[in-house]
């Protein structure tokens, strides 16, 4: 099974607040870019993706992750922001089925800059297995990946404690070792800083040297 993946990104000036402690406002859009741009690259080349779909309002954003070869769609103007992450995902769902209805989808959080192709597929020919599963992000109350085979939607719940949230609504909870790149995203300077150790995209590991993060 070959799957299409669903990317949200939100504008890059608003992303990654919670990194102030180890990037000032100068230096995080840059570096949410960075991620974004390393987790598609990887995405795009693992077995089992077929494609990899963007939802984004942010115009840099859109080129330089189509430049790496994944197709963009802006957010739902009918919802805006007020549909936040969940509304992104909806509205990117809705675009994909309504070319290739019978298509398995997941949708993969855009700050996993240690992400490792192998992994990935790993993942995903785990959650073929059901109609929807996702995987739980490695500080254990997150998600980074929530699948949907054909003809069941993908339902997103995300949001604070989304991993509960996830399971309650039905999807099965993947439990795989030795997945630890799905598994990190980077919301903090210790994630940066754990994700830094599992080993980053170049586009990461460049951005990040300039931080002259303790430990990298």
């Amino acid at each position: 099974m070959q799957w299409t993946l669903v990317v949200p990104l939100k504008p890059l000036a608003r992303a990654k607040s919670r990194l102030a402690d180890t990037a000032d406002d100068g230096v995080r859009p840059g570096l949410a870019l960075a991620f974004a741009q390393d987790t598609v690259a990887a995405a795009l080349a693992a077995t089992a993706v077929r494609g990899v779909v963007v939802v984004t309002d942010d115009p840099l954003a859109a080129r330089e992750l189509a430049a790496l070869g994944a197709r963009t769609v802006p957010e739902d103007p009918r919802e805006g922001s007020r549909g936040g992450l969940n509304g992104a995902l909806r509205h990117a769902v809705a675009v994909v089925r309504d070319v290739r209805p019978q298509m398995p989808l997941a949708a993969l959080n855009a700050d996993l800059p240690a992400l490792r192709p192998g992994e990935l597929t790993r993942v995903l020919n785990a959650a073929a297995e059901f109609p929807r599963a996702f995987l739980p992000d490695a500080a254990g109350t997150g998600t980074t990946l929530l699948a949907a085979t054909p003809g069941h939607d993908l339902s997103p719940v995300f949001g604070p404690d989304s991993r509960r949230r996830h399971r309650h609504s039905g999807a099965v909870e993947l439990a795989l070792t030795e997945v630890d790149s799905v598994r990190q995203d980077v919301d903090t300077g210790d994630d940066l800083r754990t994700a830094l150790g599992l080993g980053v995209g170049p586009r990461t590991a460049a951005a990040a040297a300039r931080l002259l993060i303790p430990g990298q």
